[in-house]
């Protein structure tokens, strides 16, 4: 989630929609359920996936923040009954550091992390001491740099699960990266010679992602930390609604709305909350390891 990730800024109508429930899930005059579901995405689909919500009695109140940082914070604090924007490994580093047990109730989708460049067509065209700008948050920072491990453009010393710059033998290295904001990567493909970029990025920079000049394999068993979720508090992970709403996720006409939008890189994963709490404990207990 990947990843890929400022100030919330969910819009004015929906905000203020928000104010008129009085609790999470809460029913309305329409005579259904309003779920508050937070995301960092704007991509067709969710149009899709709230109108097949509609039908089966549930009304979505999609709430759009402009980074990564916040959909957690909003869901700690009630502002927001799930959300649906994050990969477990994400999840997991938000849950270590605030001492949280926001926690996942159903796959959605993994998506392969990749580089892209503008001024590139092939890894062998990138130039010795060539930039790569990647994503700063720290999951998405530790994908990228397998990523580019993977490709034979940098080294990495040691043996960490969350490798930082600061772990790339730079005399062994054919690149050199440069951490940016998640949602910069895109951006500043004009300036350097590749991007690893996350998928919430490459539709709103009308990136194909088929152009990728490398790419991480989802398919593969290590890859389970990047199983996107919808995912709520502790308290709520029996919630039937939002059991309900990760089924409506997985209905066809929502699948085929998101394959379009992903032009199929993203791929259905089908796990439930059991399944993805244990490789959240595998994740998070890592993640206290190597602190």
């Amino acid at each position: 989630m990947n990843i890929h990730r400022a100030l919330a800024i969910p819009v004015l109508v929906a905000a203020v929609a928000s104010l008129t429930l009085t609790a999470c899930g809460s029913s309305d005059s329409s005579g259904g359920n309003t779920v508050r579901i937070g995301t960092t995405e704007s991509d067709p689909h969710w149009d899709v996936f709230k109108d097949e919500a509609k039908k089966q009695g549930i009304n979505l109140d999609i709430v759009h923040y402009s980074d990564y940082s916040q959909p957690n914070i909003a869901l700690a604090q009630k502002q927001i009954d799930v959300n649906l924007f994050q990969h477990l490994q994400f999840l997991g580093q938000y849950n270590v550091a605030n001492n949280k047990d926001l926690t996942p109730i159903g796959a959605t989708y993994i998506v392969p992390l990749g580089l892209y460049s503008k001024k590139h067509k092939t890894l062998a065209d990138i130039p010795q001491g060539g930039e790569i700008a990647i994503p700063n948050d720290p999951t998405n920072q530790a994908r990228a740099l397998f990523v580019l491990q993977a490709a034979g453009l940098l080294k990495l010393t040691g043996d960490k699960g969350q490798p930082t710059p600061a772990d790339v033998d730079k005399g062994a290295s054919k690149v050199k990266v440069t951490a940016v904001d998640a949602a910069q990567t895109a951006l500043s493909l004009a300036s350097v010679d590749g991007a690893v970029v996350n998928n919430t990025y490459l539709s709103k920079a009308d990136i194909d992602p088929n152009s990728a000049l490398t790419k991480d394999d989802p398919s593969n068993p290590g890859a389970a930390p990047y199983i996107n979720a919808v995912v709520t508090r502790a308290e709520d992970k029996n919630n039937p609604t939002y059991l309900k709403l990760v089924d409506i996720f997985h209905s066809p006409e929502v699948q085929q709305a998101e394959a379009q939008d992903s032009k199929g890189t993203a791929l259905e994963v089908k796990k439930n909350g059991p399944e993805l709490e244990q490789i959240l404990q595998r994740v998070q207990q890592t993640i206290r390891d190597t602190k």
